[in-house]
């Protein structure tokens, strides 16, 4: 089967396109032949050595996939050969097949089409985890969102609003970026670069800030952000794409009842991976009826993954990104 490897950690030009033997599924896992993967900024940063948890080279990229089960173990018992589902597997995601355990193992309504499959369970697992479950989103309430033109992005924008939010605040780092979180519902979209977020938000909030910040910048936009945090307000932080830190002052959190929260995908499907099945359930459900829409921005084939991985890396890129590896 084909595969794409890193052979070994830098730039893009170390991605290979390579022939290994199709994986057997152990008792407890079961065998998916991909139609498409998607690429995220995780792909980016564990090509450059620097996602948590990634091994040394040679290895395959990627985190999610949506493809058919074609074989099974012997101890599963709810999932069917022929099956289309979606998945995180084990082991990388850029191939022709890969193994998964069933607890990442997700069917999938035959209404929803194999691209829109693909471009989901990353950013809208991800996404309803940060609003419903650690932001505790609560009807009425004020969001910003950074990176909002990004495939999580693009889905929390969708999501909050579906969960009741009132006013949503999006930064982009790039003019041509705010259509796209606009199409998706913000409110007002703040290129950070030439504007200032916290005084444009604070203008449009009567000086009262928000309730809810989806932080995946780090550095100076997270400690800025604290400026426009509301008491009893809630950032949480799942990502630093600036690659700084930030420094909070732990001051100013009890005093006004606000909360700093993370949240890693990586770390809840290898630790509690049960904990992703109602999201699942609900993102599954509302792409289904037509409530939630996956932003797309391109999709390139298996064999082409450096040009996807330099296109997110020109910081140019909107929505999601796919690799398409096989007909279904």
């Amino acid at each position: 089967m084909k595969v794409i490897t890193v052979t070994e950690f830098g730039s893009a030009d170390v991605l290979r396109l390579e022939e290994r033997p199709r994986p057997e599924p152990s008792p407890n896992e079961v065998l998916i032949q991909v139609v498409n993967t998607s690429v995220n900024f995780a792909d980016i940063k564990a090509r450059l050595g620097r996602y948590h948890g990634v091994g040394q080279p040679p290895f395959v990229p990627g985190l999610d996939v949506a493809g058919i089960v074609v074989k099974t173990g012997a101890r599963v018992q709810h999932l069917e050969v022929g099956t289309p589902v979606v998945a995180f597997p084990q082991g990388g995601s850029y191939a022709e097949y890969v193994v998964a355990s069933p607890d990442l193992v997700f069917s999938l309504p035959s209404d929803i089409d194999w691209e829109t499959a693909a471009a989901l369970p990353t950013v809208g697992f991800t996404a309803y985890k940060l609003l419903h479950d650690v932001g505790r989103i609560e009807a009425g309430e004020n969001i910003l969102i950074h990176a909002a033109a990004g495939g999580v992005g693009t889905t929390a924008i969708q999501l909050a609003r579906i969960l009741g939010a009132q006013q949503i605040f999006g930064t982009v780092g790039r003019d041509d970026k705010k259509a796209i979180a606009e199409a998706a519902g913000a409110d007002y979209v703040i290129n950070y670069t030439k504007e200032d977020f916290v005084k444009e938000i604070q203008n449009r909030t009567n000086g009262q800030g928000v309730d809810l910040i989806l932080d995946s910048i780090g550095g100076p936009i997270s400690e800025r952000s604290m400026d426009i945090l509301a008491p009893f307000g809630r950032l949480v932080h799942f990502g630093s794409a600036s690659g700084e830190d930030a420094t909070i002052r732990i001051g100013d959190l009890h005093g006004s009842c606000r909360a700093i929260l993370g949240f890693s995908l990586g770390t809840a499907r290898a630790k509690r991976p049960e904990v992703l099945q109602s999201a699942a359930q609900t993102v599954l459900e509302l792409v289904k009826r037509g409530q939630l829409t996956m932003y797309i921005g391109r999709k390139y084939p298996l064999e082409d993954a450096a040009h996807a991985h330099r296109w997110i890396e020109s910081r140019a890129s909107t929505g999601k990104i796919l690799l398409e590896v096989s007909k279904a």
